[in-house]
């Protein structure tokens, strides 16, 4: 044990850290690997691999995730925003690349490689752009002469714009849901929180028109007659065959027929062969881990790490959401990953970096370090 007399940045900082974060994060990326051990290998057969070729993945990626939440987690306020500032045009600009450049995967471009390695910049935004719209809304409300709110709104649109033109039309409804939570805990009127609901029902609305697949999605998902629904036929049939108590790990059949398996559907794979009470358990955790998020940010007396926690905090959970939405047919497919559990590099990096970010700006820190803003706020 860690004294509290230790005045080392490591004795700092795990007296100042929030544990039991800490402890909901492991607790997921557990979770994953033994799921994964379930929903990896009938996709890795199919295309020829090793049995536990995506395991073994996983934990190869799990390595550098672990890495980077406890490195992040250690910067300052002004050493966030910066690293922020520099994720979020690096990831917008690699965006608009992915989009001419990237190779065509289920009719979108939303992936750009670099050797061997492939990358979706998205992921990298999302964090980024929750940081900087948090930062904007915090200098506009604590300098008249800062057009903190309009720079706030203007970041939307930089950011959805790349990712309708993909198109990801998943990932612009995250951003703007989240973006919304943000302008709501800024204060505005409820006035203008309601047009804002009104505007994203148009967006839902102009999608549905102008996009042809997500047309198809929302349309299979309303009628199962109307097209392909195979996914969410096995998805569904998994939950059936599981029941309350699973039928055990290795057992499932369902994971045979679901192509996305390892990913998209890996919480149908646990419904399946863990059972229900295990499915129950597992939105417990994410619950636990956003309320832990949003009672920490009720506690910050710094208008940008209030906003900022609160961003990230429904980012995580509203990816789990839809994720867990769409695969007991809540909601139309939206190939969205559940934090830390489905199988990726990107999107464990991604979330590596968010949450990073929203360990660092949960640490207790003395209230003079809040007012002293870091030597300079604008930096």
């Amino acid at each position: 044990m860690m004294s509290r007399a230790e005045r080392s940045h490591l004795g700092d900082w795990w007296w100042t850290v929030d544990r039991a974060l800490l402890a909901g994060l492991g607790v997921l990326m557990t979770a994953g690997l033994v799921f994964l051990m379930a929903g990896g290998p009938p996709v890795a057969e199919r295309l020829g691999l090793p049995t536990f070729h995506f395991l073994n993945r996983q934990v190869m990626y799990l390595l550098p995730t672990i890495a980077l939440i406890l490195a992040v987690s250690f910067l300052s306020l002004r050493h966030i925003r910066r690293m922020a500032l520099v994720t979020y045009g690096l990831g917008i600009v690699l965006c608009i690349a992915a989009t001419k450049y990237g190779p065509e995967i289920k009719g979108a471009h939303r992936w750009i490689q670099f050797g061997p390695i492939g990358v979706q910049p998205s992921e990298f935004v999302k964090p980024a752009f929750v940081i900087l719209a948090a930062w904007a809304f915090a200098e506009g409300a604590r300098r008249r002469d800062m057009p903190g709110g309009t720079l706030a709104i203007l970041l939307l649109p930089m950011t959805i714009v790349p990712l309708i033109l993909q198109p990801d039309f998943g990932q612009t409804m995250l951003v703007t849901m989240v973006w919304c939570c943000m302008v709501f805990v800024a204060g505005l009127h409820w006035f203008w929180v309601a047009g804002l609901g009104g505007a994203g029902l148009l967006g839902v609305a102009a999608a549905y028109e102008f996009l042809p697949h997500v047309r198809a999605r929302i349309t299979r998902f309303m009628d199962k007659e109307s097209g392909d629904n195979f996914q969410t036929f096995w998805s569904q049939e998994s939950f059936n065959s599981g029941g309350w108590f699973g039928t055990g790990p290795g057992e499932g059949v369902a994971k045979r027929h679901l192509p996305d398996a390892h990913t998209d559907f890996i919480f149908s794979v646990a419904g399946e062969e863990f059972g229900v009470i295990v499915c129950i358990g597992i939105v417990l955790l994410f619950c636990f881990i956003v309320m832990r998020g949003l009672v920490l940010a009720r506690r910050s007396d710094d208008i940008f790490c209030r906003l900022a926690i609160t961003g990230l905090t429904a980012l995580f959970g509203l990816q789990a959401c839809i994720n867990m939405a769409v695969n007991t047919r809540l909601m139309p497919a939206k190939g969205m990953t559940l934090p830390f559990i489905s199988y990726g590099g990107s999107s464990l990096i991604s979330l590596a970096l968010g949450m990073g970010f929203l360990i660092a700006l949960t640490r207790r820190r003395p209230r003079t370090t809040l007012l002293n803003r870091d030597e300079g706020l604008a930096q």
